[in-house]
């Protein structure tokens, strides 16, 4: 109850309900996937079965390790024949160093960025090519029952404007982000603008319960859990007006 909202990822608040955090989606800000499975164009991965045999580095145990299982069996690959490796958040480094063969939590806007700087180019698998239903990227998240309704929704309507900003002038937006702090105007965050503004939910209120009850019946699926949570169990519309 320290804060009124939360920036999280849509797949950790399907985990979270399960761990007891009684938390709802109350707003979108990135509407679709950013993460990806990340390997070196020039490497020996040009495919997703090519991933038999070899290491994949992550970030994140748990979301990304699911994530990871989903898109190898969907090629064929049974988890078990890759060797999954904790690197923290040596993403990029690990990929470049040949720590590992791919890398499962890299940002399809920021790490491929990173590596093409430094001379390295990089490939992406997309989840959601690969057996994943699509998602949220960045959720607004709030405590089910200590959320401030008018108070997310007045912040929503702000960040519906700033999205509706963006997309008319990137250009002139991402000067207003450059002017935050003169440490933010480098090469990589200039890349990863250009690949993250497109990306900005428009309608962040907006609530589409189909993409929750999917990704549920996708955990269900794959094994990673015995029941699912109905959608509306996890996300909540703030705009829509209080029944009597």
């Amino acid at each position: 109850g320290r804060v009124d909202l939360a920036v999280s990822y849509q797949p950790e608040l399907h985990l979270a309900q399960r761990e007891g955090l009684d938390l709802r989606r109350v707003g979108t800000l990135i509407e679709t996937p950013l993460t990806c499975l990340v390997v070196r164009a020039d490497g020996p991965v040009q495919e997703m079965a090519d991933l038999k045999g070899r290491k994949v580095g992550f970030a994140v145990a748990g979301v990304q390790e699911m994530l990871l299982d989903a898109m190898l069996s969907n090629n064929g690959v049974d988890p078990s024949e890759v060797e999954q490796i904790n690197i923290g958040w040596s993403i990029s480094p690990a990929l470049m160093s040949g720590q590992v063969d791919g890398v499962i939590g890299a940002f399809r806007n920021f790490e491929l960025n990173q590596m093409a700087i430094e001379g390295h180019e990089g490939r992406c698998f997309y989840p959601e090519a690969e057996g994943v239903p699509a998602y949220d990227e960045l959720i607004y998240v709030a405590h089910a029952e200590e959320m401030d309704r008018d108070l997310i929704d007045r912040f929503l309507r702000a960040t519906e404007r700033a999205a509706a900003d963006i997309v008319n002038d990137p250009a002139a937006s991402g000067e207003v982000f450059f002017a935050f702090d003169a440490e933010l105007r480098n090469e990589l965050n200039t890349r990863a603008w250009a690949d993250t503004w497109p990306r900005f939910a428009t309608r962040p209120a907006a609530v589409d319960h189909g993409r929750y009850d999917r990704f549920e019946t996708f955990m269900q699926e794959s094994g990673v859990v015995e029941t699912t949570i109905p959608a509306t169990d996890l996300v909540v519309d703030v705009t829509a007006k209080a029944k009597p």
